[in-house]
């Protein structure tokens, strides 16, 4: 029976949710396609609370997406979080950015491949059956055509997130099914951070690090 503050940064949507009891009481997002994460987030979190009429000291939690995704994104939104959580006395929770995302899809079989791009034809993805257990880890894969080739010759299944758009040019299978626009939100969050609120699963403030996935790789400049 939580009151947690959600926050999510791992892409280009920077999204604040405020949730009690698992269930989203408002939510607070920029679904742009530009970052706007340094500008906007602090903002969001304010509007969330004035909004819900919160304290920010009534909060049990903040509960932040913890990856993979973009290293700015992450860093942006976990820098956040922990701050929170210093100022406030708060335990902070970190949530899965793709399982988060997979929570967006209901489906009664098949499987759901919830997938973040990365560079080239290169995403962060993994794979969950309808009861959104997890059946493949997460992975930084290259795509190819075959990809994903055993699981649709006998199953449905659906991918999402911003990997989508690269994904359905390659892959053209009559049992894949391409769900677009859609981004990891702090709206989802909310039934995962009260579940692991209840089991007291926290990380420690100090040492807690996004989860990359990859190394971090500085793009040159061009003349």
């Amino acid at each position: 029976m939580a009151l947690v503050l959600n926050i999510e940064t791992a892409t280009t949507n920077c999204s604040v949710s405020l949730s009690k009891n698992g269930e989203t009481l408002v939510l607070k997002e920029d679904y742009t396609a530009g970052y706007s994460h340094a500008e906007t987030l602090h903002i969001f979190i304010d509007r969330v609370f004035k909004t819900a009429g919160v304290a920010p000291s009534e909060i049990d939690a903040v509960a932040v997406s913890k990856g993979p995704g973009s290293y700015t994104g992450l860093r942006i939104g976990v820098s956040s979080a922990k701050g929170l959580c210093f100022a406030l006395g708060k335990p902070l929770i970190a949530i899965n950015t793709l399982e988060s995302l997979v929570h967006q899809v209901n489906i009664d079989y098949g499987y759901i491949v919830a997938m973040l791009d990365a560079r080239r034809m290169e995403v962060y993805s993994a794979i969950y059956n309808s009861k959104y257990e997890e059946q493949r880890s997460v992975e930084a894969e290259i795509l190819t055509k075959e990809s994903y080739a055993n699981l649709l010759k006998d199953n449905r299944v659906y991918f999402i997130g911003n990997g989508v758009e690269k994904t359905k040019h390659l892959i053209q299978h009559p049992n894949a099914i391409f769900i677009d626009g859609k981004l990891p939100s702090a709206n989802e969050m909310s039934k995962l951070a009260e579940f692991k609120y209840k089991i007291s699963d926290t990380e420690d403030v100090a040492y807690f690090e996004p989860y990359y996935l990859k190394d971090f790789i500085a793009l040159k400049k061009k003349n």
